[in-house]
């Protein structure tokens, strides 16, 4: 069986696969949803949904770094990645020694392209087209309300405090801005994700500032230190997953950003 992944890397399959690796948490989340119990059998420590399987399941490192040994151990006979969240140069060796299936996600439509795509790899085609046509659903009924809200537009969205980091152009997190009706205010920077400095917050003067639950952890506390920079500007603590998980995690992304963007408008 032959595939293509979202890099258009043609792979090979001589059956479906049994001994699945996931380096991506929310395509963990994903394959967990897709109904495949015993065929994943590695992930990493930052693959946290299904709190089971990150309590039972092999872990092989994190994202960026792996224990080779220990997949080599597990013999799989597919590991699932992606090009922005896994590093480059190992990915390339693994592809030397196993079927590696990379995706690539900038955008909603990339997100369902993804999800359908690992569908039909992993013997999942119905359960696949089933979820996809559920997301698309609950973000269209949301697409038709975003226009009735009334929330800020000029928005900056944190991921990183030391140095301050922010979502870029380019990045799955700014598409869902967007999709929340968001204007980023460093879309002008090179970088995917730029490190700014205060004096390059205040002179973009976002009226939103959204920080993040990870990679890095906001909490309550840096709230203040954004207040005392930009004392008129609305700052709120979001769920980083309902950002920048791209797998089954959109499920409930719609009612999240409903949610928020309610809160922010009252």
């Amino acid at each position: 069986m032959e595939f293509t992944d979202q890099l258009n890397r043609k792979i090979e399959l001589a059956a479906t696969p049994k001994r699945i690796v996931s380096l991506v948490p929310s395509q963990t989340e994903l394959l967990s949803d897709l109904g495949l119990r015993e065929e994943v059998v590695g992930i990493t420590k930052f693959c946290i949904h299904p709190e089971e399987w990150f309590r039972s399941k092999t872990r092989v490192g994190g994202t960026k770094k792996y224990d080779f040994e220990k997949i080599k151990a597990l013999q799989p006979d597919l590991i699932i990645g992606n090009k922005e969240e896994n590093d480059q140069e190992q990915i390339q060796e693994l592809m030397k020694h196993y079927t590696v299936w990379m995706s690539d996600i900038y955008s909603l439509q990339d997100a369902y392209d993804m999800i359908t795509r690992v569908g039909a790899l992993v013997g999942k085609n119905k359960e696949a087209t089933l979820l996809k046509l559920e997301v698309e659903a609950k973000f269209n009924l949301f697409f038709n309300e975003v226009e009735a809200l009334n929330v800020p537009a000029k928005t900056a969205y944190f991921i990183w405090n030391d140095p301050y980091m922010v979502a870029g152009h380019n990045t799955f997190i700014n598409e869902m801005l967007k999709l929340c009706g968001f204007e980023n205010v460093f879309l002008h920077k090179s970088s995917r994700y730029p490190a700014v400095n205060n004096e390059e917050i205040l002179e973009a003067n976002p009226e939103l500032i959204l920080l993040s639950s990870e990679p890095y952890p906001f909490k309550e506390k840096h709230i203040e230190q954004f207040r005392q920079l930009l004392p008129s500007a609305t700052i709120r603590i979001v769920d980083g997953e309902m950002f920048s998980w791209y797998g089954s995690r959109l499920l409930r992304s719609p009612e999240y950003f409903r949610q928020l963007l309610k809160g922010i408008s009252s």
